[in-house]
């Protein structure tokens, strides 16, 4: 039997708040922001009038990797930079919101760090990343009907991803890799040396492991607490015990407004930062401000989003799902400074995992031309500059806190 939380999180009335049109690759590729506007009905004057509305626009996805813009707005630090901010609608997919984003529905939203590569240079839609949203955050579980036990186990399994253009994609298959399993897409039977993959949502995720549809999900917080909780997953890694203090989602806005608005989007920023070191510092209370018990913006209780922002201790050791104590991550970690180097990387690993749909764009994608076209670092820096308490984070070296080496290990 389905335990009742997971029933009611199926039936949560997203229609409220999401869009379920045509599909968003194929919006931008056919015509760009023009294209994704039109597909909503929103006409050449509407949408002027939106780029020059400085009210902050949030879409987000009801995932911790939302947690700095949700505590922006709710812990009143936009309004403390002299910002209106609208309350942040809650998206089901990351399509979704990424068409929301392209239609100007929203100025201000989270994106898994491999999608505005694809934006910006796929798709030549004018996507700005300002900082990261935050570090770790995700974890692969596995349902106990699979008896899987390590990642060399998920052999002949079929796994949901959130998004082909993802971390937890890539950190996943980079993982496969390593143990010589092959994944693959396909509807059909899998092989003992593969791994069938597929798009799921986050929120269909742990309903669909309950009914045995997957074997296994990788994604972000609060969907892997809830899945231990609910549905008697078994946390197999912590994505952030395999790339030490990864981004997974950034915080990105319209280029436009980083050229026509610079203070307003430095204010934006600023505002961003500190929600970050403030949320660092107060997960827990920070867990039930974004609960469904405190302002609502994530439809789960209370105890299963501070399981997910602070339950990471010796009894995953012991399972496995830690490997690298000594690395001093937490379950998620809040760090805005978007390090080119973590960028580079991504680029790199994009070109070797597999996704469906035409990649020819990664081809001739230079990685350092990346990392300084797609980021702008002024306003985080400045943002940063200003709160030096951000280099007290075990994660950064206060010698040299804008610089770091990647280091991944499974």
């Amino acid at each position: 039997m389905v335990d009742k939380d997971i029933k009611n999180l199926w039936n949560y009335d997203w229609s409220r708040s999401d869009w379920t049109r045509r599909n968003t690759l194929d919006l931008l590729a056919k015509g760009g922001l023009a294209a994704a506007a039109m597909s909503l009905g929103i006409s050449g004057r509407a949408l002027a009038n939106q780029q020059q509305d400085d009210v902050v626009r949030i879409g987000y996805l009801p995932i911790t990797d939302a947690t700095a813009l949700l505590v922006a707005h709710f812990g009143g630090f936009f309004k403390a930079e002299g910002l209106e901010s609208e309350k942040p609608v809650l998206i089901r997919s990351w399509s979704s919101l990424v068409e929301g984003f392209a239609a100007r529905k929203f100025n201000l939203v989270h994106l898994l760090k491999p999608i505005p590569v694809w934006m910006r240079y796929n798709n030549r839609f004018p996507v700005k990343i300002l900082a990261w949203a935050h570090t770790n955050g995700s974890g692969l579980v596995v349902g106990d009907h699979t008896g899987v036990t390590d990642f060399a186990g998920l052999g002949g399994t079929r796994i949901a991803v959130p998004y082909w253009y993802s971390m937890h994609n890539i950190v996943l298959q980079y993982g496969l890799r390593e143990v010589g399993l092959k994944p693959v897409i396909t509807d059909g039977a899998v092989a003992k040396d593969e791994v069938a993959l597929q798009i799921l949502p986050p929120p269909e995720m742990p309903l669909a492991l309950a009914a045995k549809k997957i074997d296994g999900y990788i994604v972000a917080e609060p969907f892997n607490a809830l899945g231990e909780i609910k549905v008697k997953a078994r946390m197999l890694r912590f994505t952030g015990d395999i790339w030490k203090n990864h981004p997974c989602c950034v915080v990105a806005a319209h280029e436009a407004d980083t050229v026509d608005r610079p203070e307003w989007t430095q204010k934006v920023v600023n505002a961003i930062v500190k929600a970050q070191i403030y949320a660092s510092q107060n997960k827990a209370e920070v867990a039930k401000l974004i609960s469904k018990d405190g302002s609502g913006a994530l439809p789960m209780p209370a105890p299963v989003v501070l399981k997910a922002m602070t339950d990471y201790g010796d009894k995953y050791v012991e399972t496995g799902a830690i490997k690298h104590r000594s690395w001093g991550n937490g379950r998620i970690d809040f760090q805005p400074w978007p390090y080119p180097s973590a960028t580079k990387l991504i680029v790199g690993a994009m070109t070797q995992t597999l996704v469906s749909g035409d990649t020819t764009f990664l081809s001739n994608l230079d990685a350092d031309f990346v990392a300084k076209d797609l980021v702008d670092y002024r306003f985080v820096r400045n943002a940063l500059q200003a709160n030096p308490s951000w280099t007290q984070d075990p994660s950064v070296n206060a010698a040299a806190p804008f610089e770091r080496q990647e280091l991944l290990a499974l």
